[in-house]
C-alpha cells in the first residue's frame, strides 16, 4: 500500500530552485513539479540558484536535507549546469562531483531515504544542422556512472530534454527559455535570452519529463502523482 504520507526533497541548482518575485517569469521546475501530487505528497524544495554540489556542501545547505529525512522520503539531486564550467567559482572537479553524489546518496540511505539521481537539463544550444547539441557530455555521464554503480534510480533529463529541444527545433523551443524581448515584463526591461532557464511553459514541460521518469521507474512516488492535461 502506498506510504500514508511523504515528502520529496530537491536538492539542486537554479534549473530546479524557486524563483523570488524579481526573477520572475524565470522558473525553476520544481515548482510546477511541487503542485503535481495528491495531498500525501509534500516538495521541500532546497535548491539555490549558482550552486554545485561542492559548494552546496560547503555552503551547509545539505545538513538541513538530512536532518528532516524520514524513512521513505525521497531525495532527488540534480548538480552539473555549475559544476562542469571550470571558469566558475562553483567548479568541481570530476572527481570530487563523484565523491558529493556518492555521499548525497549514502547519507540519504543512512537515514532511510530514497535517493534519485538527475542529469542535467540541456541549454538550449543547436548546431548547424537544428541537432541539440549535447552540453553536458562528461558530468551527465559522471552521475550515470554514479547512478549505475551504487544502484541509484536514474532520470536522465539531459537525454530527454535534448530529445524534446529535438522535437520542437530551434525556433518552437524558444517557448520553453526566458526569452523575453523588451518591454515584455517590468523584471527585464531590456529584455533577456537565456538558454538556460526556463519560463514557467519551459518548466511545466520539465516537470512533466521528470514525472514521466519516476513512472518509468515505478517508484512508489509514481502512485501519488495528480496528472492534468497539459
Amino acid at each position: 500500500m502506498p506510504t500514508e504520507s511523504l515528502t520529496v526533497h530537491l536538492v539542486g541548482d537554479s534549473t530546479m530552485s524557486e524563483k523570488a518575485a524579481d526573477e520572475r517569469p524565470e522558473t525553476g521546475w520544481g515548482m510546477p513539479f511541487a503542485d503535481r501530487f495528491d495531498d500525501a505528497v509534500t516538495v521541500e524544495n532546497y535548491a539555490r540558484n549558482g550552486r554545485s554540489t561542492r559548494t552546496f556542501l560547503e555552503q551547509g545547505r545539505w545538513e538541513p536535507v538530512v536532518r528532516n529525512l524520514s524513512e521513505g522520503d525521497y531525495v532527488f539531486v540534480q548538480f552539473g549546469h555549475n559544476d562542469e564550467v571550470p571558469t566558475k567559482e562553483q567548479h568541481t572537479t570530476e572527481e570530487n562531483f563523484v565523491a558529493n553524489l556518492e555521499k548525497f546518496v549514502a547519507e540519504t540511505r543512512e537515514h532511510g531515504g530514497i535517493p534519485v539521481l538527475l542529469t542535467s537539463i540541456a541549454r538550449r544550444e543547436f548546431d548547424e544542422s537544428g541537432e541539440p547539441i549535447d552540453t553536458h557530455e562528461v558530468y551527465a555521464e559522471l552521475t550515470r556512472e554514479v547512478a549505475q554503480s551504487r544502484d541509484v534510480p536514474l532520470v536522465d533529463m539531459d537525454e530527454r530534454s535534448r530529445a524534446l529541444l529535438r522535437e520542437l527545433g530551434p525556433d518552437e523551443s524558444k517557448s520553453l527559455f526566458n526569452h523575453l524581448s523588451p518591454g515584455d515584463h517590468p523584471n527585464y526591461p531590456d529584455g533577456v535570452t537565456d538558454d538556460t532557464h526556463f519560463s514557467e511553459h519551459g518548466a511545466a514541460r520539465m516537470a512533466d519529463l521528470v514525472l514521466d521518469g519516476v513512472a518509468e521507474l515505478d517508484l512508489e512516488l509514481a502512485a501519488h502523482v495528480a496528472r492534468d492535461d497539459r
